[in-house]
């Protein structure tokens, strides 16, 4: 059976990090009605959407590409710190331009994590059970994530439009300093 004893420290490390990161990293739906109530027309809302999976797309493969040249670790402290300036450009950026410029910085985070988190699991794997690993990986991120917009939505509602912002780049924050005692 699959036990976390099988794995090393820095699986471990990795596994509680992304968990954390993905409590604080609500769905992208937030941004879009942060746009919209920024003043955004709803037609437009579908552009928005557009340029972070756009950007995603096209800058996936140069973000592998840099992991393995680099480090995977590299990439996904990468990541995290475009997700933190997302977070704090939408508390003080004030212009429309801005604002577009914020999800071309969601759409390079999502290009520089999701692959190569999924890459870095199987690294930090036992090779006997790295498919193991990766479903409970994916399983153990997707909880978290579950009540992730809920919290945040309960915290826009009870405490404002920011709060979820500053929680997150908290966590994110957190995130990127444990991410620094991860051994590749």
């Amino acid at each position: 059976g699959l036990s976390l004893k099988d794995v090393t420290f820095d699986f471990k490390l990795f596994l509680f990090l992304n968990a954390l990161f993905a409590i604080g990293s609500f769905s992208y739906s937030f941004l879009l009605v942060y746009a919209q109530e920024f003043g955004f027309e709803t037609s437009f809302i579908p552009v928005l959407y557009l340029v972070f999976t756009g950007v995603a797309s096209l800058f996936s493969l140069p973000f592998g590409k840099l992991a393995d040249r680099m480090s995977r670790k590299f990439v996904l402290i990468l990541s995290y710190l475009f997700w933190g300036l997302v977070c704090l450009g939408f508390v003080y950026v004030e212009s429309h331009v801005g604002i577009v410029f914020l999800f071309v910085l969601y759409g390079l985070h999502r290009a520089a994590s999701e692959p190569v988190q999924r890459t870095f699991v199987s690294e930090l794997s036992p090779t006997e059970r790295r498919a193991s690993m990766l479903g409970a990986f994916q399983m153990i991120v997707g909880l978290c994530a579950l009540p992730a917009s809920v919290i945040a939505g309960i915290m826009w509602t009870s405490f404002g439009k920011l709060t979820p912002f500053y929680v997150s780049l908290a966590l994110t924050s957190l995130t990127i300093v444990l991410m620094l005692f991860v051994k590749e």
